[in-house]
């Protein structure tokens, strides 16, 4: 039998913008020159010329937060309460079965940016691929930020799913989403224009806070959804085991057998 291996994920990078300003992640790469010193430090009377190549060891420090890159959030993250009242789960008392599951694309591209998907959007795009939801799905949902990254306008672009849309998926058992925007709700920019007209605070994160009702994760910053097919593929997305954390980093793939 076959197998087809495909990325979902994005870099961790230093140059693209993929986070608003303050959030970015800090790499700083020390090549095989740079780390002599540490090398022959730890071995007295070792000289450059005895190693091959004269080479030390390649390393990197980084600086992120959890949510940089394509990461797993945590119902922690959305607040501290979820299932209407018990405390949140942090991401590393997220059951890993939630994490290995056959998963469904939802073809939401053709929505401007800043668009808040609708319940009714959701069941309309299940009958056009013809897919009844099923528990412990995980859901990934293609906006037009896919192809946005890169771009600086990356972090202000794709729908974003509401309030009713992620309930509707919650309530039929669905325990993981996901999105190749910046975040699973719409994009700050145009939720604040919302918020500036309508003074309505339960615009903001609405879709976030779906997980105070029924506790779920969700998947931020996916790439190359555009590569899947409706259904018919797997979805592994095992997040970094960060004690008492809102969310881990994991390079999220598509299997398809």
């Amino acid at each position: 039998m076959s197998r087809q291996i495909i990325d979902l994920s994005i870099y961790l990078e230093n140059d693209v913008i993929s986070d608003p300003p303050g959030y970015q992640p800090k790499i700083h790469y020390i090549d095989h020159q740079a780390s002599l010193p540490d090398i022959l430090g730890f071995f007295p009377g070792l000289q450059a010329d005895d190693l091959p190549d004269s080479e030390g060891w390649a390393v990197e420090k980084v600086e992120l937060i959890t949510h940089n890159g394509t990461h797993l959030d945590a119902p922690w993250h959305f607040a501290s309460t979820m299932n209407g009242g018990e405390r949140a789960i942090t991401i590393d008392e997220v059951p890993l079965d939630w994490c290995f599951q056959p998963g469904v694309k939802l073809d939401f591209r053709h929505f401007e940016d800043g668009y808040v998907v609708t319940a009714e959007d959701v069941e309309a795009e299940l009958a056009r691929i013809g897919h009844t939801l099923q528990p412990l799905e995980i859901v990934l949902v293609n906006t037009a930020a896919g192809t946005r990254y890169g771009d600086d306008d990356y972090v202000s672009a794709g729908c974003g799913m509401g309030y009713e849309a992620t309930m509707y998926l919650l309530e039929r058992g669905v325990r993981v989403t996901g999105t190749d925007g910046w975040s699973w709700d719409a994009p700050f920019v145009h939720t604040g224009q919302r918020y500036e007209t309508t003074k309505n605070a339960g615009l903001i994160w609405e879709g976030h806070k779906a997980g105070r009702d029924i506790g779920y994760c969700h998947l931020e910053k996916l790439h190359n959804l555009e590569a899947l097919p409706p259904t018919g593929f797997e979805v592994s997305c095992f997040p970094c085991k960060i004690r008492g954390a809102s969310a881990g980093w994991t390079r999220a793939v598509a299997i398809i057998q």
